[in-house]
């Protein structure tokens, strides 16, 4: 017997390898068992909101029900897939119902039943902030939770994401897009490949100053899905406010876990007692509110005229 045998032999006896043989092996035979019978879904949960607004803590915590399922991280390439920059012209991120096609939410079904089961799902992936109405259009059952985020702070940690990553990888698109079809030059050259997503319109601010970018993709995610949300029944939309992790998270998470009908736990409610307790950013810090004026207030000045009508369309008061 010579070596490449061996080598072979010990390869195809390796735990680990057998290990992710098992799990191709059960996801096929899901994959076949959803061709086959195409077992009706219970309606999936979506949770949206910009990039850095609390969408993290916020999907730890209804993700902690035992009556939902989920991957445990994002999947942009996924619905980049059905909809995205490498199909669309390098338009954006974003996707309306015009775009909606039945073989995506095909594929969408089968995608989580090969790799979760029958459960009912719960996603949470930064570009669909943008794809709302094209989620509505796949899912008419479906619910959105959608948190927002004091556009001050969220600025001002997304651009705090663009300078440090994060703890686990970073969030640059050429990782997952490929190279971008025209030079980007962000912050003066500092910046060679965009962060978070991409909204419509980002090719205008290919050489701008961070903060302007950051400002751009906060007003686009959040006017995307407002305007998105103001098209769907009122009973499919959630909305939240990440202020609202400090001053009221067991009311606050009480009532989300009520209208998803989730059973709202005592280990759940202690949970949401000890929010502010938890290390869940991936950038920065525990959660907090104000931490732009001790991490980028300079920034942040330049960009508060850009950003009030939005924060006055979420209710902040960008004068306090």
């Amino acid at each position: 017997m010579n070596r490449i045998t061996i080598s072979k032999l010990l390869k195809v006896t390796d735990p680990e390898i057998v290990r992710k043989n098992l799990v191709h092996l059960k996801r096929e035979m899901a994959g076949l068992y959803w061709d086959l019978t195409r077992p009706t879904p219970r309606p999936p949960v979506f949770l949206v909101g910009c990039s850095r607004s609390g969408t993290t803590v916020t999907f730890e915590t209804i993700g902690a029900s035992s009556d939902l399922v989920n991957l445990g991280f994002e999947i942009p390439q996924f619905w980049n897939d059905l909809y995205g920059p490498l199909n669309n012209g390098w338009h954006s991120e974003a996707a309306g119902p015009e775009h909606a096609r039945p073989e995506h939410r095909d594929a969408a079904l089968r995608f989580f039943y090969r790799r979760l089961g029958g459960g009912r799902i719960l996603d949470k992936t930064c570009i669909n902030v943008m794809r709302v109405g094209y989620l509505h259009a796949l899912f008419p059952e479906a619910k959105f939770v959608f948190i927002q985020r004091d556009g001050r702070d969220n600025i001002s940690s997304m651009i705090d994401g663009w300078r440090l990553g994060r703890t686990d990888g970073d969030f640059h698109l050429s990782q997952f897009l490929g190279d971008f079809p025209e030079p980007v030059a962000i912050n003066h050259g500092e910046y060679t490949d965009w962060a978070f997503f991409l909204a419509p319109g980002w090719r205008t601010y290919n050489q701008a100053p961070i903060e302007e970018v950051c400002a751009f993709q906060w007003i686009s995610a959040n006017q995307l899905a407002l305007d998105a949300a103001a098209l769907l029944p009122p009973d499919r939309w959630i909305h939240l406010r990440y202020e609202d992790l400090f001053e009221r998270p067991v009311d606050m998470f009480r009532d989300v876990y009520a209208r998803l009908d989730l059973a709202f736990t005592s280990d759940i409610e202690q949970r949401c007692r000890t929010l502010d307790q938890r290390p869940t950013s991936i950038v920065k810090g525990k959660p907090a509110k104000a931490k732009w004026k001790q991490q980028n207030p300079e920034l942040i000045e330049r960009i508060l005229d850009r950003i009030e009508p939005m924060q006055q369309r979420l209710g902040y008061d960008t004068g306090a």
